[in-house]
């Protein structure tokens, strides 16, 4: 995808090639140029107008390895071909929701606290220790570049409980 296309949140079940995009492993970046500034403004657009607090780049067409987060609105983060390096042991259960399947939401386990390696637009690397809700918001986002969504990480009767009605939902 051009970084001049206009960029949309895709939805599972909307087109085929929406779902495959979904569910692809996004490919590492390369080089991180000055688009890249353009490209994550542009997702913290639709973070907003969404009101989400993460945004993966395989959930606007891009297959990269990105994703931006704005859990407390004052800290917008850029993450460039993160690596999760460590988890805590306790984990927790949190409702999640995800902008590509609007409506949906489930309680899912997650570990309370990670590290993480990333790079930010400018091409800087970090390395950030992250718990609470951005600990998960940053383990969803993460999942969307391995091509997972939250409602993979539910047992198999309730992923497909939802999905029934999320189905449902969408043709009627």
């Amino acid at each position: 995808m051009d970084s001049a296309d206009e960029m949309d949140i895709l939805t599972l079940e909307s087109s085929p090639e929406n779902d495959a995009a979904l569910r692809t492993k996004a490919e590492k970046v390369q080089k991180i140029g000055p688009e890249y500034k353009k490209i994550t403004q542009e997702m913290f657009q639709l973070l907003r107008d969404g009101k989400g607090i993460g945004l993966a780049g395989p959930q606007v067409g891009r297959n990269e390895r990105i994703f931006v987060t704005e859990v407390d609105k004052d800290q917008p983060r850029v993450f460039i071909n993160p690596t999760i390096v460590g988890t805590s042991e306790e984990t927790g259960k949190y409702e999640e929701g995800c902008m590509s399947l609007p409506g949906v939401f489930a309680d899912v386990t997650r570990p309370l606290e990670i590290r993480v390696q990333a790079w930010n637009e400018k091409g800087r690397p970090f390395t950030l220790d992250a718990e609470g809700l951005l600990a998960r918001v940053i383990q969803h986002e993460n999942d969307h570049l391995e091509g997972i969504l939250f409602i993979d990480r539910l047992s198999e009767p309730k992923r497909a409980s939802i999905l029934r009605k999320y189905h449902k939902k969408r043709h009627n």
